[in-house]
């Protein structure tokens, strides 16, 4: 199973009949609430706001929208409201989690108190999902926004916070490609070691509910007709659902070319958390703010 393009997510998401709570911390701002409103209207999620109760109440008038009374908490400090957030979902009482108009840095120092957080042992990290034009199915590019430098054993754990979600969204085994500029292991390229090392892991079945090709260059992951001309044999060849980089300024280069170069439409949140969290730049529109609602809903318990 695959997903060919957000549109085939978003009817899927919404023939389910049981809407999923969404905790939105320091709620007070228009463009957030937007996309919010656009996925309560659409029978995705019920949202709970948390935050400033009269701004939150302002804006939703200005919108004229109504949610009811009891969804909306009224926590003005911004460090008092992620932590009331991150309580919600730790109490059962929301699926997933929003940021809105609060510094990252808050919401994380939140989600990451080892009392109070939503922790889980393993490495956060950024699962970022786009639509290519040219490309025959949605492709997961990871980690583009959270984990600079990855170890291996950050990397092990990339791999299975996106799995984690993709089998969330109905994929049964992703099949992974470990990025480098080559298919072959040179010891002088620690990024093919450590790719080697990882399909080793996955053929061992300490990686599991995946298919793990590295090292793998780009062009073989996304083009069979490549890997053929190369001489490179892998289930994983022009079929690739998800591509693991090297760091953060590689992840984040190849996100930002499909978005800008490619027309690519993009979805995101972090992943390794007791849920999924959506962190959705103030920068990002408004329908990467909704996609992004949607696959974490769907994504999430």
């Amino acid at each position: 199973m695959h997903l060919t393009n957000f549109n085939v997510l978003v009817d899927r998401v919404k023939s389910d009949t049981t809407k999923k709570r969404m905790a939105v911390a320091v709620a007070a701002d228009s463009h957030t609430l937007e996309a919010v409103i656009r996925a309560m209207e659409s029978g995705i999620v019920s949202p709970i706001l948390v935050g400033d109760k009269s701004a939150i109440s302002a804006i939703l008038n200005d919108l004229n929208v109504t949610i009811p009374d009891g969804d909306i908490h009224d926590v003005p400090d911004p460090s008092e409201a992620c932590a009331y957030a991150v309580k919600l979902i730790r109490d059962g009482a929301a699926n997933f989690l929003m940021k809105g108009k609060v510094d990252t840095g808050v919401l994380l120092k939140a989600v990451v108190n080892k009392e109070t957080g939503l922790g889980t042992g393993r490495t956060m990290s950024h699962f970022a999902m786009f639509q290519v034009p040219s490309y025959h199915k949605l492709l997961v590019c990871v980690d583009g926004g959270m984990v600079t430098y990855p170890t291996l054993a950050q990397k092990r754990d990339i791999i299975e916070n996106t799995v984690t979600a993709m089998r969330g969204l109905g994929y049964d085994c992703p099949k992974v490609g470990i990025l480098a500029c080559m298919e072959k292991v040179n010891p002088k390229m620690p990024e093919t070691v450590e790719a080697d090392a990882l399909k080793q892991m996955n053929l061992a079945g300490e990686i599991e509910h995946c298919i793990v090709e590295g090292p793998i260059s780009y062009d073989c992951a996304i083009s069979r007709e490549i890997a053929e001309f190369k001489g490179f044999n892998s289930p994983v060849s022009g079929d690739v659902d998800v591509l693991i980089t090297h760091d953060i300024h590689a992840g984040n280069l190849i996100g930002k070319l499909l978005i800008c170069t490619a027309n690519a439409t993009m979805a995101g949140f972090v992943v390794g958390a007791k849920c999924p969290i959506v962190l959705s730049s103030r920068g990002a529109s408004a329908e990467e703010k909704y996609l992004s609602i949607v696959t974490a809903a769907a994504a999430s318990n």
